[in-house]
């Protein structure tokens, strides 16, 4: 149905907008579409929000071709087209052909880093676009406001452009008018000359009509004269005004200059700010590296020193055991030499055993509880020792693993922080050197926008000195017929003298006439101000209705806006209700059957 439709429109010459949204097209309809484009002439708002158009990318290409060719379209929606990064790519192509486009909604689609960025590079070559949305396409935010500025300058252009067509619109409608005023000042001078002629050739035929046509002529010579004087001096008046615009433009140019090598003067501050906020990056970073391997040093010295605690404590842990042994040796060789003796007593002193057993018995046991009791403290000592070298140990292996934990971190963050820093660095410098390209394209532009300035101002200056040459030719012109004038001025009073008794009779019917033709003036004057009245009349009768027009054209955008908020809102709640009927069927004993089978 789509691509019937627009089979149609392809030779439709009445259709000023056309709205597809939500209609899913595909393959065909982005054909069709692409087709549409390049053919029709008429269409100036083309919206496919809410489509698929960018799922398949040869159809699409064709589509951006069909956008590439085309001179009259101003407004393109496609939100919501699934268009990848491949597919901004075809459009940047488009963009880079096209120039007429000045509007395009390109949000939440797919296109991603490399579509922004081919978007961005076809701004380049692009000076129609003004507005460019991309919100919701995971584009990063330096090349966002990179496209920002590429619209802002674009905009500042076109009304630059826009300026400069104006005054020289200006500047042409006043050549113009000057044109057409000394056209009709020389064609009064021929008129008035004819005139003249003719007078002259009928006072040779009737003396007395000669002598009242020859007053009649130099009364109306005189207004003539006074007439000219008056344009003469309203054209120089004119030629003052034509010459203080020019300098008044010269001015303005100068102005723009100045603003020019301001601006420069401001960027190149910028970059040199910019610089030093990177060397301050990189010498806080710098000291944040000294930092961590200062910190590293200390954490080696405490392991260091807590190794040189534990071969300490280890040290004394084998003195100690030293010292177990020796004294364990020492109490078997007393224990020896104390059975040495018992024997020698028993072989010396058979006869003292039985007085001496007891004693004896109260010895030894005394003996083995002080020796028993000695095992026990020693024993108890060696249990308290290790178990200070098992948690000497511990703490050992934890601060080593915070410290090797740390070290990891560190060295970590050492990377991450030169990866940022030599990211921020590359990305500023592809900024600063987007905005110098930028800038020297405004400046070469501003450049240019100046020196057509300045021809037209060569041109106007060339054109106000031939009309001034002109309006010294019609001096000399005047001069000379004020000479003849006063010739023949000389030949006529000889011959007034003869021709004023025929005067008299003939000023009554020179009243009569005068009286007729006050009364045609007094007519005109009325049908004038009748004229006056029907355009005013006319001109309020047509604001009017463009009053009715704008309020027309509002109630029809707020009814558009209903229909479109009723129709988002029907989209929902069949969307609501596709996904009540899916969970119903998914929690229904069938959907369950059928998802076991």
């Amino acid at each position: 149905g789509v691509k019937l439709l627009l089979h149609g429109l392809c030779s439709n010459t009445t259709v000023k907008s056309l709205d597809l949204k939500g209609n899913n097209l595909r393959t065909v309809g982005a054909e069709a579409l692409g087709k549409l484009l390049s053919q029709n002439k008429s269409i100036r708002s083309l919206i496919l929000e809410w489509n698929n158009l960018g799922m398949w990318e040869e159809s699409f290409s064709f589509f951006c071709r069909g956008l590439g060719a085309n001179k009259f379209l101003r407004r393109l929606d496609l939100r919501n087209n699934q268009i990848n990064h491949q597919g901004a790519g075809e459009l940047a192509m488009a963009l880079k052909q096209n120039a007429s486009l000045q509007e395009l909604d390109l949000r939440w689609n797919n296109i991603g880093l490399l579509g922004g960025r081919a978007l961005l590079s076809c701004l380049h070559s692009n000076k129609t676009l003004k507005r460019l949305e991309l919100a919701g396409n995971n584009i990063p935010s330096d090349i966002l406001e990179a496209v920002e500025q590429a619209m802002d300058h674009n905009q500042d252009r076109q009304t630059i452009l826009s300026e400069t067509q104006n005054r020289a619109y200006i500047l042409s409608k006043e050549v113009l008018s000057l044109k057409k005023e000394k056209t009709k000042q020389f064609l009064d001078l021929m008129d008035t000359i004819d005139k003249q002629r003719e007078e002259i050739a009928r006072s040779g035929r009737t003396s007395a009509a000669q002598v009242i046509q020859l007053q009649e002529a130099l009364d109306e010579q005189h207004s003539i004269m006074n007439s000219l004087k008056a344009k003469l001096q309203m054209t120089e008046a004119a030629l003052a005004l034509s010459e203080q615009k020019v300098h008044n433009l010269g001015e303005l140019l100068h102005a723009t200059k100045q603003e020019q090598t301001s601006m420069a003067e401001r960027h190149v501050l910028e970059l040199q700010q910019q610089k030093q906020e990177g060397a301050d990056r990189e010498d806080k970073l710098l000291r944040d590296l000294s930092a961590a391997s200062e910190k590293n040093l200390l954490l080696r010295n405490q392991v260091d020193e807590l190794e040189k605690k534990c071969k300490v404590q280890q040290d004394q842990l084998f003195q100690v055991k030293q010292d177990l042994t020796n004294t364990t040796a020492e109490l078997k060789l007393r224990a020896v030499q104390a059975e040495e003796r018992l024997e020698m007593e028993k072989r010396r002193f058979k006869q003292s055993l039985e007085d001496m057993e007891s004693l004896r018995v109260k010895e030894v046991d005394h003996m083995t509880q002080h020796i028993e009791a000695s095992e026990r403290s020693m024993q108890d000592r060696i249990q308290r020792l290790e178990a200070i070298r098992i948690a000497l140990e511990e703490e050992l292996s934890q601060v080593k693993a915070a410290a090797l934990a740390e070290r990891g971190q560190a060295e970590e963050e050492l990377i991450k922080v030169r990866n940022q820093a030599r990211l921020e660095s590359q990305q500023q410098l592809e900024h600063l050197e987007e905005k110098l390209r930028l800038m020297t394209e405004s400046r070469d532009e501003a450049q240019n926008c100046c020196l057509k300035q300045k021809q037209m101002v060569a041109e106007a200056q060339a054109k106000a000195s031939q009309l001034s040459l002109h309006a010294d030719g019609l001096r000399r012109r005047l001069e000379e017929l004020q000479q003849d004038l006063s010739s023949k001025e000389e030949e006529k009073v000889t011959e007034v003298n003869k021709v004023k008794v025929e005067l008299q009779e003939q000023i009554g019917h020179l009243q009569a006439e005068r009286t007729a033709q006050d009364g045609l003036r007094e007519k005109i004057a009325a049908l004038e101000r009748q004229l006056k009245a029907l355009s005013h009349n006319h001109r309020e009768a047509l604001l009017d209705k463009e009053g009715e027009i704008s309020l027309l054209l509002e109630k029809l955008r707020m009814k558009e806006a209903d229909i479109s908020r009723m129709r988002e809102e029907e989209a929902q709640r069949a969307s609501f209700l596709q996904n009540a009927i899916m969970a119903y069927v998914q929690g229904s004993p069938l959907g369950t059957h059928s998802s076991r089978k």
